[in-house]
């Protein structure tokens, strides 16, 4: 395919119009569904089991697979511009590539791959939380296949992984305790939902390719086989900490605060992982991020100003992530049973 629009086929049209999404109803996957159709530039069709009891954003288009049987799925993907998979970490390990499969048969050319991440590059952190590994085989299986990808370097998702439980930020809420690693100064970046949305609706708003050779404009081609980096906030436990107190009226008081060394921590956690404990997982991937000197800090890569993503409050984005404690427990409950 030429790298410009101007030697297209006639009837080429220089947009992302068509958009499929596998997960239209979950965490990130509700939050770009959102996003992409309050652009009005796009055609969003949700892939949906049967027996999904997903709520779906309102204007949503839904495609009924099943995931055993590929012509479903391929047929849910004709004439889609672009394929985003969003999965639950409980799907079964082959789904990503049942799908990425069904996309190749159905000619989809663009893939966003289940990553919503940290940085791609940082091969070493990547082996140490156990997903670098997954997210390269996933692109390198989209690139086989003749496609291409984008995906999303994000950090942790901030209000998520706030109202997520003490094996995440530390925090339980419940018991208004708060566990922090180490000092609790060293810096993540971190995005919210909500900015993950916005910024892959912008990706998918941008002209597919340039013009001719004289366009200079930002593209989606110009993402391609690459990484989106994007950030809410570049934050430590401590400036968590000061949010929340701000956020709930609280005290250090009011707190039972405790400390723990977050290379400990990751032993901990990858040792419960070993021995088939997968509660041991999120413990490793957060205190890995956190360590001192070489934690997932990325924020001199992100490209919000590039996208022209909005700067965000903390406060706000804390309550959010604060609101979300009770939804969060009742799904790891589920989850865990």
């Amino acid at each position: 395919m030429s790298t410009y629009a101007k030697n297209q086929p006639s009837g080429f049209k220089n947009t992302i119009e068509r958009v499929a999404i596998v997960g239209a109803g979950g965490t990130v996957g509700a939050h770009i569904t959102a996003a992409l159709l309050k652009t009005g530039k796009h055609t969003v069709t949700a892939l949906s089991r049967e027996d999904s009891g997903n709520k779906l954003p309102e204007g949503v288009l839904v495609a009924t697979v099943d995931y055993d049987d590929e012509a479903t799925i391929v047929a849910a993907l004709k004439d889609q511009q672009f394929f985003i998979i969003t999965v639950a970490p409980t799907a079964p390990r082959d789904t990503h590539s049942k799908l990425v499969q069904a996309a190749a048969k159905a000619g989809v050319p663009y893939v966003m791959p289940n990553g919503y991440g940290g940085d791609i590059d940082n091969i070493k952190l990547g082996e140490e939380t156990m997903l670098g590994p997954v997210g390269k085989a996933n692109r390198d299986e989209i690139e086989k296949l003749g496609m291409q990808w984008i995906t999303v370097c994000c950090g942790f998702w901030y209000d998520y992984s706030l109202g997520g439980g003490e094996s995440r930020f530390g925090f339980d809420f419940d018991k208004r305790s708060l566990t922090i690693y180490d000092d609790g100064n060293t810096k993540n970046s971190t995005s919210t939902l909500s900015q993950v949305g916005r910024a892959v609706a912008k990706v998918l708003s941008l002209n597919e390719l340039p013009a001719d050779e004289n366009d200079k404009s930002l593209t989606l081609s110009s993402f391609l086989n690459k990484g989106v980096y994007l950030k809410s906030f570049v934050l430590s436990q401590n400036d968590m900490f000061e949010s929340v107190k701000r956020v709930t009226g609280t005290t250090d008081a009011d707190w039972t605060v405790t400390h723990e060394d977050s290379k400990k921590r990751y032993e901990d956690g990858l040792a419960q992982v070993k021995s088939g404990n997968m509660a041991g997982f999120a413990k490793l991937l957060y205190s890995r991020a956190f360590f001192p000197g070489d934690s997932s800090d990325f924020s001199a890569k992100t490209q919000n100003e590039l996208l022209g993503l909005p700067n965000e409050s903390l406060d706000e984005s804390t309550k959010v992530g604060i609101d979300m404690v009770k939804v969060l427990q009742q799904r790891f409950e589920r989850m865990a049973s």
